[in-house]
């Protein structure tokens, strides 16, 4: 049966939860504001790109972060919750991996921050663990049959990263500007990395 309190959207929800428990005072909502800042501007996508841009320019540093993916991240102080244990993966011509939480929204936050709301969606939850080459064909990347797609289900003991193959033409971009071309869903395996235009 359908309450009308399940029938509100999920972000009025969500307030009027935050609303009661600082009522109560169960929750700060100073803390709760320096909580998400955090996450939004300091803690993100960003992160990951740097570790990326890394990899990508340094065959040494890429070795330690497909062997040991969260320690070769701590070198960059990027650690905290949702963090613990990361797994980085490696997308190439013929292997493509994409990332979800099927059973709830696992997420490597210190380093692609908050998790998006289509990844926390039931239908791409469920979706891309029955048929990935459909769903990511919908979100906009195509792949050849011929590349084999590996589902990577992140869980609250192991949360999930790509390293995304680097584009043709970047050759010569040095690490600080390979980080802009590097996006979240890419990492998150929805995506690929584009070269820039002058590239092309």
């Amino acid at each position: 049966m359908t309450t009308p309190s399940t029938r509100l959207p999920a972000a009025l929800r969500t307030e009027a939860l935050e609303q009661l428990l600082t009522e109560r005072g169960l929750v700060d909502p100073t803390v709760m504001d320096k909580f998400i800042t955090t996450y939004e501007t300091q803690v993100g996508p960003l992160n990951g790109a740097k570790v990326v841009a890394r990899a990508w320019t340094d065959p040494a540093y890429k070795q330690r972060l497909l062997a040991e993916g969260t320690t070769a991240i701590k070198e960059f102080g990027f650690s905290g919750p949702q963090g613990e244990h990361i797994v980085v993966v490696e997308n190439t011509a013929k292997t493509h991996n994409v990332v979800v939480c099927s059973l709830c929204s696992c997420y490597p936050w210190p380093v692609l921050g908050l998790p998006p709301s289509w990844y926390k969606d039931p239908a791409y939850r469920a979706r891309v663990v029955r048929e990935p080459r459909t769903i990511l064909a919908e979100m906009g990347l195509p792949l050849d049959d011929d590349v084999e797609i590996i589902v990577r289900d992140s869980s609250s003991e192991v949360r999930w990263m790509v390293l995304p193959e680097r584009p043709a033409g970047t050759e010569h971009l040095t690490e600080e500007q390979l980080v802009p071309l590097i996006t979240r869903d890419a990492m998150v395996g929805v995506a690929k990395v584009s070269a820039p235009e002058a590239a092309k």
